[in-house]
């Protein structure tokens, strides 16, 4: 069974990568189940193995993380839900774009439960929504928000790092990066969409919806 832990206040990042990776590799040595623990951070920017700094607008307004993830730079801050997901994928296949496509779909299937339609689109990372109410893109495509990033790391098979999904964070804290590297879009949140949803809205729609995606 997946322990699902949920911690209250804000989480220092340093102080969540100590634990992901203790639990990790208990989780590889047998000695602790899976584990997804919910999170949110103080307001700070991480890198991922891809990040190019030239996309670090603003270097000095938050504190700035080596994330040892995939992708390149992220956001982090109250009002976003992190789920760090510690899972053991010699139990779950060995796949990982499969396992990459399952978080993408459980993150679909959670805002689903709110009535937002989330989108994967081939060479952006996350998940993003179509946004009519906005002019169209300077190439000419309807205008779309990211509302959640992904972002993972595997350690003899078992998984960490996770998702973000942004449910009423500051959005010019935003500004400070070219989130993921992409520029001609934007970034959204539950409640700029006009949905009055709380995070512990969206922590039972993550539950109720982890397990058609991933089983137990």
């Amino acid at each position: 069974m997946v322990e699902w832990i949920t911690s209250e206040g804000l989480t220092g990042y340093e102080e969540a990568l100590a634990f992901m990776e203790t639990r990790a590799d208990a989780i590889a040595k047998g000695e602790a189940s899976e584990c997804i623990w919910l999170i949110e951070h103080p307001p700070l920017y991480t890198a991922g193995t891809s990040a190019q700094i030239s996309d670090l607008k603003d270097p000095d307004r938050f504190p700035v993380f080596e994330a040892r993830r995939g992708g390149q730079y992220t956001y982090h801050g109250p009002g976003q839900r992190v789920a760090y997901i510690m899972l053991d994928l010699t139990k779950r296949g060995k796949d990982v774009r499969k396992f990459v496509a399952q978080l993408e779909e459980w993150v679909i299937a959670a805002l689903a439960e709110f009535n937002i339609t989330g989108a994967i689109r081939d060479g952006r990372v996350g998940v993003w929504v179509e946004r009519p109410d906005k002019p169209l893109t300077i190439t000419g495509q309807m205008a779309e928000d990211k509302i959640a990033a992904i972002g993972i790391r595997l350690r003899k098979w078992v998984s960490f790092h996770g998702i973000s999904i942004n449910v009423e964070p500051d959005l010019t804290h935003f500004d400070g990066i070219v989130p993921c590297g992409i520029t001609e879009f934007g970034v959204t949140s539950l409640v700029d969409l006009g949905l009055p949803v709380e995070m512990g809205d969206l922590d039972v729609a993550l539950k109720r919806s982890f397990e058609g995606v991933f089983g137990v």
